[in-house]
Protein backbone atom coordinates (compact mmCIF):
# COMPACT_ATOMS: atom_id res chain seq x y z
CA UNK A 1 0.00 0.00 0.00
CA UNK A 2 0.90 3.49 0.19
CA UNK A 3 3.46 5.29 2.25
CA UNK A 4 1.99 6.72 5.42
CA UNK A 5 2.55 10.18 6.82
CA UNK A 6 1.87 10.70 10.12
CA UNK A 7 2.23 13.86 11.60
CA UNK A 8 0.45 16.14 13.85
CA UNK A 9 -1.88 14.92 16.44
CA UNK A 10 -2.55 11.54 14.74
CA UNK A 11 -1.29 8.60 16.39
CA UNK A 12 -0.31 4.83 15.59
CA UNK A 13 -2.13 2.32 17.68
CA UNK A 14 -1.02 -0.72 19.35
CA UNK A 15 -3.02 -3.62 20.23
CA UNK A 16 -2.67 -7.20 22.25
CA UNK A 17 -4.33 -8.85 24.08
CA UNK A 18 -2.99 -10.18 27.83
CA UNK A 19 -3.84 -13.95 27.07
CA UNK A 20 -0.10 -14.47 27.27
CA UNK A 21 2.80 -12.04 28.13
CA UNK A 22 4.40 -11.75 24.98
CA UNK A 23 1.96 -10.29 23.06
CA UNK A 24 2.33 -7.26 25.25
CA UNK A 25 5.81 -7.10 24.95
CA UNK A 26 5.57 -7.19 21.15
CA UNK A 27 3.13 -4.07 21.62
CA UNK A 28 5.13 -2.26 23.94
CA UNK A 29 8.71 -3.11 21.32
CA UNK A 30 6.31 -1.36 18.16
CA UNK A 31 5.32 2.04 20.76
CA UNK A 32 9.50 1.89 21.30
CA UNK A 33 10.29 1.34 17.95
CA UNK A 34 8.18 3.96 16.70
CA UNK A 35 8.73 6.36 19.02
CA UNK A 36 12.44 6.00 18.42
CA UNK A 37 11.22 7.50 14.68
CA UNK A 38 9.65 10.12 16.52
CA UNK A 39 5.89 8.95 15.74
CA UNK A 40 3.58 8.91 18.57
CA UNK A 41 2.15 5.58 19.31
CA UNK A 42 -0.10 3.72 22.29
CA UNK A 43 -0.83 0.41 23.64
CA UNK A 44 -4.40 -0.93 24.33
CA UNK A 45 -4.56 -4.27 26.17
CA UNK A 46 -8.31 -4.65 24.27
CA UNK A 47 -8.80 -7.70 27.25
CA UNK A 48 -9.91 -4.40 29.43
CA UNK A 49 -12.56 -3.33 27.24
CA UNK A 50 -14.39 -7.24 27.56
CA UNK A 51 -16.64 -8.25 29.92
CA UNK A 52 -15.27 -10.41 32.69
CA UNK A 53 -16.36 -13.38 32.35
CA UNK A 54 -14.86 -13.59 28.99
CA UNK A 55 -11.50 -11.81 29.35
CA UNK A 56 -11.43 -14.13 33.05
CA UNK A 57 -11.44 -17.05 30.25
CA UNK A 58 -9.52 -15.87 27.48
CA UNK A 59 -6.14 -15.07 30.13
CA UNK A 60 -6.66 -17.08 33.22
CA UNK A 61 -7.98 -20.71 31.03
CA UNK A 62 -4.65 -20.35 28.75
CA UNK A 63 -2.26 -20.05 32.04
CA UNK A 64 -4.51 -22.70 33.45
CA UNK A 65 -3.88 -24.84 30.81
CA UNK A 66 -0.67 -24.22 29.91
CA UNK A 67 0.46 -25.05 33.28
CA UNK A 68 -2.01 -27.62 34.86
CA UNK A 69 -3.04 -29.17 31.41
CA UNK A 70 -0.65 -28.59 28.51
CA UNK A 71 -1.74 -31.97 26.62
CA UNK A 72 -5.19 -30.52 26.51
CA UNK A 73 -3.83 -27.04 25.49
CA UNK A 74 -2.17 -28.54 22.42
CA UNK A 75 -4.94 -30.59 21.37
CA UNK A 76 -7.19 -27.37 21.80
CA UNK A 77 -4.49 -26.29 18.99
CA UNK A 78 -4.28 -28.89 16.73
CA UNK A 79 -8.71 -28.96 16.34
CA UNK A 80 -8.88 -25.18 15.82
CA UNK A 81 -5.38 -25.34 13.51
CA UNK A 82 -7.67 -25.54 10.39
CA UNK A 83 -7.57 -22.34 8.14
CA UNK A 84 -11.18 -20.23 7.99
CA UNK A 85 -13.32 -23.27 9.52
CA UNK A 86 -14.66 -21.92 12.58
CA UNK A 87 -14.00 -17.93 11.85
CA UNK A 88 -17.65 -16.57 11.12
CA UNK A 89 -18.40 -18.62 15.02
CA UNK A 90 -15.59 -17.56 16.39
CA UNK A 91 -16.25 -13.36 15.00
CA UNK A 92 -19.83 -13.96 16.45
CA UNK A 93 -18.90 -15.12 19.82
CA UNK A 94 -16.11 -12.34 20.05
CA UNK A 95 -18.47 -9.64 18.92
CA UNK A 96 -21.22 -10.20 22.18
CA UNK A 97 -18.02 -9.53 24.19
CA UNK A 98 -16.11 -6.80 23.20
CA UNK A 99 -18.79 -3.77 22.69
CA UNK A 100 -16.64 -1.52 25.36
CA UNK A 101 -13.69 -2.04 22.59
CA UNK A 102 -16.19 -0.81 19.59
CA UNK A 103 -16.55 1.69 21.62
CA UNK A 104 -13.61 3.06 22.48
CA UNK A 105 -11.89 2.49 19.20
CA UNK A 106 -14.93 4.53 17.79
CA UNK A 107 -13.34 7.21 20.28
CA UNK A 108 -9.76 6.65 19.42
CA UNK A 109 -10.03 6.78 15.58
CA UNK A 110 -6.27 5.82 15.04
CA UNK A 111 -4.02 6.89 11.94
CA UNK A 112 -3.00 3.09 11.61
CA UNK A 113 -3.29 0.11 13.68
CA UNK A 114 -1.20 -3.08 14.52
CA UNK A 115 -1.98 -5.91 16.03
CA UNK A 116 0.24 -8.20 18.05
CA UNK A 117 -2.87 -10.90 19.07
CA UNK A 118 -5.50 -12.14 16.71
CA UNK A 119 -8.99 -10.68 18.68
CA UNK A 120 -8.63 -7.14 17.80
CA UNK A 121 -7.48 -7.65 14.67
CA UNK A 122 -10.66 -9.89 14.28
CA UNK A 123 -12.73 -6.49 15.60
CA UNK A 124 -10.81 -3.98 13.69
CA UNK A 125 -11.18 -5.89 10.08
CA UNK A 126 -15.12 -6.19 10.95
CA UNK A 127 -15.73 -2.38 12.07
CA UNK A 128 -14.30 -1.46 8.75
CA UNK A 129 -15.82 -3.69 6.34
CA UNK A 130 -19.28 -2.23 8.04
CA UNK A 131 -17.69 1.12 7.35
CA UNK A 132 -17.64 2.11 10.97
CA UNK A 133 -13.29 2.28 10.83
CA UNK A 134 -11.48 3.51 7.87
CA UNK A 135 -7.93 2.49 8.93
CA UNK A 136 -4.87 0.56 7.53
CA UNK A 137 -4.36 -2.83 9.93
CA UNK A 138 -1.16 -4.78 10.22
CA UNK A 139 -1.35 -8.06 12.26
CA UNK A 140 1.75 -8.78 14.24
CA UNK A 141 2.48 -12.81 14.39
CA UNK A 142 4.33 -13.66 17.86
CA UNK A 143 5.20 -17.22 16.90
CA UNK A 144 7.23 -18.92 14.33
CA UNK A 145 4.30 -20.43 12.77
CA UNK A 146 1.11 -18.50 12.26
CA UNK A 147 -2.00 -21.21 13.96
CA UNK A 148 -5.34 -20.64 11.90
CA UNK A 149 -6.36 -18.27 14.55
CA UNK A 150 -4.13 -15.37 12.90
CA UNK A 151 -5.17 -15.83 9.73
CA UNK A 152 -7.81 -12.94 7.85
CA UNK A 153 -8.48 -12.02 4.42
CA UNK A 154 -8.43 -7.97 3.95
CA UNK A 155 -5.27 -6.87 6.16
CA UNK A 156 -2.99 -4.40 5.10
CA UNK A 157 0.64 -5.96 6.46
CA UNK A 158 1.52 -9.18 7.98
CA UNK A 159 4.48 -9.29 9.79
CA UNK A 160 6.09 -12.95 10.44
CA UNK A 161 9.08 -14.38 11.62
CA UNK A 162 10.25 -16.78 8.85
CA UNK A 163 10.17 -17.47 4.98
CA UNK A 164 8.21 -20.45 5.52
CA UNK A 165 5.15 -18.64 7.51
CA UNK A 166 5.47 -16.41 4.49
CA UNK A 167 5.38 -19.28 1.71
CA UNK A 168 2.01 -21.11 3.88
CA UNK A 169 0.26 -17.70 4.32
CA UNK A 170 0.74 -17.05 0.50
CA UNK A 171 -0.76 -20.68 -0.11
CA UNK A 172 -3.75 -20.02 1.67
CA UNK A 173 -4.37 -16.81 -0.54
CA UNK A 174 -3.19 -14.27 1.34
CA UNK A 175 -0.95 -11.61 -0.72
CA UNK A 176 2.96 -11.68 -0.67
CA UNK A 177 3.14 -8.42 -1.19
CA UNK A 178 1.25 -7.90 2.25
CA UNK A 179 3.86 -10.29 4.17
CA UNK A 180 6.85 -8.83 5.32
CA UNK A 181 9.40 -11.82 7.22
CA UNK A 182 10.74 -9.19 9.50
CA UNK A 183 11.15 -11.61 12.92
CA UNK A 184 9.33 -11.06 16.02
CA UNK A 185 9.21 -7.33 17.36
CA UNK A 186 11.70 -7.11 20.55
CA UNK A 187 12.34 -3.91 22.58
CA UNK A 188 14.87 -1.78 20.66
CA UNK A 189 16.82 -2.26 23.95
CA UNK A 190 18.37 -5.47 22.11
CA UNK A 191 19.73 -3.86 19.53
CA UNK A 192 22.42 -2.23 21.77
CA UNK A 193 25.16 -5.12 22.00
CA UNK A 194 26.52 -5.42 25.17
CA UNK A 195 30.21 -6.96 26.53
CA UNK A 196 29.22 -10.04 27.95
CA UNK A 197 32.27 -9.13 30.36
CA UNK A 198 31.48 -6.00 31.45
CA UNK A 199 27.92 -6.63 32.16
CA UNK A 200 28.52 -9.75 34.08
CA UNK A 201 30.48 -7.59 36.30
CA UNK A 202 27.80 -4.81 36.33
CA UNK A 203 25.09 -7.29 38.06
CA UNK A 204 27.51 -8.90 40.20
CA UNK A 205 27.78 -11.50 38.81
CA UNK A 206 31.46 -14.24 37.90
CA UNK A 207 32.61 -12.74 34.77
CA UNK A 208 34.11 -16.25 34.09
CA UNK A 209 31.72 -18.82 34.70
CA UNK A 210 29.57 -20.20 32.07
CA UNK A 211 25.96 -18.62 32.83
CA UNK A 212 22.17 -19.92 32.55
CA UNK A 213 19.38 -17.96 32.63
CA UNK A 214 16.07 -19.42 33.55
CA UNK A 215 13.03 -17.91 32.76
CA UNK A 216 9.81 -18.55 33.81
CA UNK A 217 8.38 -15.48 31.70
CA UNK A 218 6.60 -12.58 32.46
CA UNK A 219 3.95 -14.57 34.32
CA UNK A 220 5.97 -16.54 36.11
CA UNK A 221 4.40 -19.74 36.03
CA UNK A 222 5.80 -23.13 35.06
CA UNK A 223 7.42 -25.75 37.11
CA UNK A 224 10.34 -23.59 37.97
CA UNK A 225 11.44 -24.87 41.55
CA UNK A 226 12.02 -28.17 40.29
CA UNK A 227 14.45 -26.87 37.05
CA UNK A 228 16.27 -25.01 39.16
CA UNK A 229 16.90 -28.17 41.18
CA UNK A 230 17.65 -30.09 39.01
CA UNK A 231 20.20 -27.41 37.37
CA UNK A 232 22.02 -28.10 40.25
CA UNK A 233 23.58 -31.07 39.19
CA UNK A 234 25.27 -29.59 35.94
CA UNK A 235 28.96 -31.12 36.74
CA UNK A 236 31.04 -28.15 35.12
CA UNK A 237 30.93 -24.77 36.78
CA UNK A 238 28.20 -22.82 36.03
CA UNK A 239 26.01 -19.88 37.54
CA UNK A 240 22.55 -19.73 37.56
CA UNK A 241 20.20 -16.45 37.05
CA UNK A 242 16.96 -17.02 37.71
CA UNK A 243 14.04 -14.60 36.30
CA UNK A 244 10.40 -15.01 38.71
CA UNK A 245 8.80 -12.51 36.50
CA UNK A 246 5.23 -11.69 38.12
CA UNK A 247 5.64 -14.09 40.87
CA UNK A 248 6.41 -12.71 44.31
CA UNK A 249 5.69 -15.72 45.79
CA UNK A 250 8.06 -17.92 43.54
CA UNK A 251 11.03 -15.46 44.33
CA UNK A 252 10.50 -15.83 47.77
CA UNK A 253 10.19 -19.82 48.02
CA UNK A 254 13.27 -19.66 45.76
CA UNK A 255 15.67 -16.66 48.11
CA UNK A 256 14.67 -18.94 50.75
CA UNK A 257 16.06 -22.34 49.33
CA UNK A 258 18.89 -24.32 50.14
CA UNK A 259 19.68 -26.79 47.62
CA UNK A 260 21.98 -24.70 45.78
CA UNK A 261 25.35 -25.87 44.38
CA UNK A 262 25.94 -23.57 41.95
CA UNK A 263 26.03 -19.56 42.18
CA UNK A 264 22.16 -18.85 42.24
CA UNK A 265 20.64 -15.23 41.49
CA UNK A 266 16.93 -14.83 42.30
CA UNK A 267 15.49 -12.18 40.30
CA UNK A 268 11.53 -10.87 40.26
CA UNK A 269 10.23 -8.76 37.54
CA UNK A 270 13.01 -6.77 35.85
CA UNK A 271 12.95 -4.05 33.01
CA UNK A 272 16.41 -5.50 32.22
CA UNK A 273 16.21 -8.36 30.69
CA UNK A 274 18.42 -7.43 28.01
CA UNK A 275 21.16 -6.79 30.45
CA UNK A 276 20.26 -10.43 31.99
CA UNK A 277 20.39 -11.99 28.31
CA UNK A 278 23.59 -9.94 27.57
CA UNK A 279 25.34 -11.24 30.54
CA UNK A 280 24.50 -15.43 29.69
CA UNK A 281 25.28 -18.25 27.11
CA UNK A 282 22.13 -20.65 27.89
CA UNK A 283 18.44 -19.84 27.80
CA UNK A 284 16.85 -22.71 29.65
CA UNK A 285 12.93 -22.72 29.55
CA UNK A 286 10.31 -22.71 27.29
CA UNK A 287 9.62 -21.79 23.52
CA UNK A 288 8.08 -18.74 23.78
CA UNK A 289 8.10 -16.79 20.70
CA UNK A 290 8.98 -13.46 22.37
CA UNK A 291 11.59 -14.53 25.01
CA UNK A 292 13.42 -16.87 22.33
CA UNK A 293 13.82 -13.97 20.05
CA UNK A 294 15.40 -11.86 22.49
CA UNK A 295 17.64 -14.86 23.59
CA UNK A 296 18.61 -15.26 19.88
CA UNK A 297 19.76 -11.56 19.87
CA UNK A 298 22.11 -11.90 22.46
CA UNK A 299 23.57 -14.97 21.08
CA UNK A 300 22.13 -17.29 23.48
CA UNK A 301 22.10 -21.31 23.03
CA UNK A 302 18.48 -22.33 23.49
CA UNK A 303 17.77 -25.48 26.15
CA UNK A 304 13.93 -26.11 25.79
CA UNK A 305 12.32 -28.05 28.65
CA UNK A 306 9.19 -30.23 27.86
CA UNK A 307 7.47 -27.57 25.15
CA UNK A 308 4.11 -26.56 25.87
CA UNK A 309 2.21 -29.08 22.85
CA UNK A 310 0.97 -26.55 20.01
CA UNK A 311 3.10 -23.33 19.42
CA UNK A 312 5.66 -24.05 21.49
CA UNK A 313 6.26 -27.40 20.26
CA UNK A 314 7.00 -26.04 16.41
CA UNK A 315 8.61 -22.95 17.65
CA UNK A 316 10.93 -25.84 18.80
CA UNK A 317 11.12 -27.42 16.16
CA UNK A 318 11.83 -24.19 13.74
CA UNK A 319 14.68 -23.96 16.92
CA UNK A 320 16.25 -27.28 16.58
CA UNK A 321 16.31 -27.27 13.04
CA UNK A 322 18.83 -23.97 12.64
CA UNK A 323 21.19 -25.44 15.03
CA UNK A 324 20.35 -22.94 17.99
CA UNK A 325 18.77 -24.99 20.68
CA UNK A 326 18.48 -28.41 22.39
CA UNK A 327 15.43 -30.48 23.57
CA UNK A 328 15.36 -31.98 26.81
CA UNK A 329 11.85 -33.67 27.05
CA UNK A 330 12.52 -35.92 30.76
CA UNK A 331 13.85 -33.39 33.45
CA UNK A 332 16.13 -35.85 35.23
CA UNK A 333 18.11 -35.67 32.09
CA UNK A 334 18.64 -32.52 31.84
CA UNK A 335 21.77 -31.77 33.56
CA UNK A 336 23.49 -34.38 31.26
CA UNK A 337 22.08 -32.85 28.53
CA UNK A 338 23.60 -29.46 29.57
CA UNK A 339 27.24 -31.18 30.26
CA UNK A 340 27.31 -32.62 26.49
CA UNK A 341 26.81 -29.80 25.24
CA UNK A 342 29.14 -28.00 27.25
CA UNK A 343 31.66 -30.71 26.86
CA UNK A 344 31.81 -29.93 23.54
CA UNK A 345 33.17 -26.74 22.60
CA UNK A 346 32.55 -26.68 19.13
CA UNK A 347 29.29 -27.57 18.74
CA UNK A 348 28.40 -25.06 21.55
CA UNK A 349 30.22 -21.81 20.04
CA UNK A 350 28.86 -23.14 16.39
CA UNK A 351 25.63 -22.94 17.93
CA UNK A 352 25.85 -19.19 19.87
CA UNK A 353 26.79 -17.92 16.19
CA UNK A 354 23.85 -19.62 14.63
CA UNK A 355 21.64 -17.88 17.32
CA UNK A 356 23.18 -13.97 16.54
CA UNK A 357 22.65 -15.23 12.85
CA UNK A 358 19.17 -16.05 13.16
CA UNK A 359 18.31 -13.35 15.83
CA UNK A 360 16.55 -10.31 14.38
CA UNK A 361 17.10 -7.51 17.41
CA UNK A 362 15.92 -5.01 14.83
CA UNK A 363 12.50 -6.27 14.12
CA UNK A 364 10.37 -3.73 15.67
CA UNK A 365 12.52 -1.43 13.66
CA UNK A 366 11.80 -3.22 10.38
CA UNK A 367 7.96 -3.15 10.86
CA UNK A 368 7.69 0.29 11.71
CA UNK A 369 10.17 1.52 8.10
CA UNK A 370 7.57 -0.81 6.54
CA UNK A 371 4.67 0.87 7.84
CA UNK A 372 5.82 4.02 7.42
CA UNK A 373 7.10 3.67 3.60
CA UNK A 374 11.09 4.48 4.62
Amino acid sequence: MEALTIKGTQRVLILSAAAAAGHLRAAEALVAAFEARGVSAYHLEVLRYTNPLFRKIYSDLYVELMTRQPDLLGLFYKVLDHPWKFQKRRLALDRLNTAPLVKRLAKERPHVALCTHFLPAEILLHLRRKGDLDVPIGMVVTDLDAHAMWLFHGLDWYFVAREETKVYLSALGIPAETIFVTGIPIHPVFSEKKPKRETRLHLGLDPDRITLLVSAGGFGVGPVESLVTTLQEVKHPIQIVVICGRNPRLEERLKGASFFRHPTRIVGYTTEMNLWMSASDLLVGKAGGLTCSEALACGLVLVIVNPVPGQEERNCDHFLEEGVAIRCNNLPALAYKIDTLLSDRERFYTMKRNALTLGRPRAAFEIVSTVLGT
